[in-house]
């Protein structure tokens, strides 16, 4: 297992699906990725997943994609497991879009590709993230390019995706 610290790009890494399966992130080279941290019971929960699901509808064959991690450690308000919160996500917001194994994002156990997205691009106060639907922009080389607030709507992000895309 290679040391964090070698990783150069998103892509370098393998994560768990919401099914506890092996994915290879390199599996997205060529794609723009959108990478959020997402929660069932959060008051941002509804705007988000709505504006993400609309992005992921308008991009997805132009070579976009969303990545979303649960994460409890905000508020526990992602209690599920991971069949709860794909139910949720899916029949709620029609996500299409993949979601993940439940991870931390912060502390010692935060999980390696949000150790290395935190390091890529430091918050207005610091590394951690500090709720659910912190945003990461990557781009087709899986270099993370932009980071954004809770509160950004997943639509303001739309020209920066549009650029990439490009």
């Amino acid at each position: 297992m290679t040391s964090q610290s070698s990783k150069g790009s998103v892509h370098d890494f393998t994560v768990k699906d919401v099914r506890g399966n092996e994915v290879d992130l390199g599996i997205y080279k060529g794609k723009v990725l959108l990478i959020v941290n997402v929660a069932s019971q959060c008051g941002l929960t509804n705007s988000n997943y709505t504006e993400l699901s609309k992005l992921y509808e308008k991009y997805k064959d132009q070579g976009f994609e969303i990545l979303a991690f649960p994460c409890n450690q905000f508020g526990g308000q992602e209690p599920g497991n991971n069949e709860q919160i794909l139910e949720f996500a899916c029949t709620r917001f029609k996500a299409e879009y993949p979601i993940f194994d439940k991870v931390d994002v912060n502390g010692e156990k935060a999980a390696p590709i949000y150790k290395f997205l935190k390091s890529s691009k430091g918050g207005l106060f610091g590394d951690s993230i500090k709720w659910n639907f912190s945003k990461f922009l990557v781009d087709k080389d899986g270099n993370v390019v932009d980071r954004y607030a809770p509160t950004t709507s997943p639509l303001s992000i739309e020209k920066d995706i549009k650029k990439l895309l490009a």
